[in-house]
């Protein structure tokens, strides 16, 4: 949707509020769910953002009543549904949402991890844009898969397949922004492989490392340790806290965004009392305005920065790599396993037709059928895994190349295309 060229005024200046928070909203398990929703509700009718963006919403039910509550302060609002229990992201919105889509990612850690069930919410991005003055917003709001170990990250291929696909789905559906913003719960330190290939690929900027002003734990810790909802085994070994919630931005040349302040809530209600969950609570405020492109952000020019770029690719290429082993080890497992128990219901169903053992094959016939189907389950579920973990990793092999024969040639990586190419597609219109 093309902006009129008079829309804007020569002096155009904007000021931007944003509230992020992974709400820890689920059904029978969070502990005081509904105090903890109550009170979100009465503090942002309080404070009146221009964005509220919500992970872990895993109630439909808890979304529509924050909504009639947050009717008058935020009139528009969305519920991004996928998955079985669904992606938990929410957003409410003090100006009209002009556009909504969403991406529900390729791969979200396994079936049979009921105990985690990652896999049953259907983990996404959504995307909302606004115009604001004319000024056309992207903001996304995501929630990649859950670390639960440091020491032993089962999940990490997944998660940095998430990240890729995140980078890939904002790329592509950004070129007619002006503004970028990302929020959520990237389950990421801020050095993990994944954080990195985002931040590299997209040329977004962290609020905590560019704001003007800061307020909250040390750090910019989002999960600590002085909140009553976190263990110490949440923790791990950080036991003074982890950083896994961003706010990430970036606008085009000819804008200038710059961060404010941005405060993080240190362990309780902003105000006082209960925590609102056993994540913390983000508050940026951005300022935007006309700049000239020098001042803008840019894609990486010194040789450092694409080295840079290249091997974080690189590094994120090994990675699916060990996971396209990995799935096809299970594949190879549950092969055998899924012959075994074929020459095992074969073997049943001789003793069956016999006399004498037909009580003992029909007691085993379930099981081993249960197993064969089990295996079964397992064999093409990781077969999906393998090819979706090929498919990213083609990507990034094409993504790398580039950046490679752009190093040599001396040139800006036509990588963190979000703003080289949206300068020529003005260009062009």
């Amino acid at each position: 949707m093309d902006r009129p060229p008079s829309a804007m005024k020569p002096n155009f200046s904007l000021r931007l509020r944003v509230f992020n928070l992974n709400c820890w909203d689920i059904p029978y398990v969070s502990k005081h769910r509904a105090d903890r929703l109550k009170n979100l509700g009465d503090f942002l009718n309080a404070e009146s953002f221009d964005l509220a963006l919500l992970e872990e919403v895993w109630s439909e039910k808890d979304f529509q009543d924050l909504r009639r509550k947050l009717a008058v302060p935020y009139p528009a609002a969305h519920y991004f549904r996928s998955g079985i229990i669904g992606s938990g992201l929410c957003v409410f919105s003090k100006h009209p949402i002009q556009e909504i889509s969403h991406h529900v990612y390729t791969l979200n850690g396994y079936p049979y991890m009921i105990h985690h069930g990652d896999w049953f919410c259907g983990k996404a991005v959504g995307l909302l844009v606004l115009h604001l003055s004319g000024l056309v917003l992207n903001a996304y709001v995501t929630h990649l898969h859950a670390e639960y170990s440091r020491q032993k990250d089962i999940y990490l291929t997944h998660r940095v397949a998430q990240a890729w696909e995140l980078a890939q789905f904002i790329h592509h559906t950004s070129k007619k922004a002006d503004v970028v913003l990302l929020c959520g719960d990237l389950n990421m330190h801020p050095g993990d492989l994944g954080c990195c290939l985002l931040k590299e690929y997209t040329g977004l900027h962290d609020a905590f490392l560019k704001t003007q002003d800061f307020k909250g734990p040390e750090d910019g810790c989002t999960m600590i340790k002085h909140n009553c909802y976190v263990s110490q085994q949440d923790l791990g070994p950080f036991p003074f806290g982890i950083r896994i919630d961003y706010v990430l931005y970036k606008a085009v040349p000819g804008f200038y965004i710059s961060c404010k302040s941005l405060k993080i809530t240190t362990g309780h209600h902003p105000h006082h009392g209960t925590p609102l969950s056993d994540h913390e609570a983000l508050m940026a405020t951005f300022c935007v305005r006309h700049g000239p492109p020098q001042h803008s952000p840019s894609p990486p020019h010194s040789p450092a920065e694409k080295s840079s770029l290249i091997r974080v690719l690189r590094d994120a290429w090994m990675e699916m790599g060990l996971g396209i082993a990995r799935a096809r080890w299970w594949i190879a497992f549950a092969g055998y396993v899924i012959g075994l128990g074929l020459l095992l219901l074969m073997l049943l169903c001789v003793l069956a037709a016999g006399e004498g053992a037909r009580e003992v094959a029909i007691l085993f016939w379930s099981p081993s059928a249960g197993l064969v189907l089990g295996a079964g389950a397992v064999f093409l579920f990781h077969v999906h895994e393998a090819k979706g973990l090929h498919s990213i990793q083609a990507e990034l092999q094409h993504a790398l190349k580039k950046a490679k024969e752009a190093q040599a040639l001396g040139a800006e990586p036509q990588l963190a295309p979000l703003l080289g190419q949206q300068e020529g597609d003005r260009a062009e219109e």
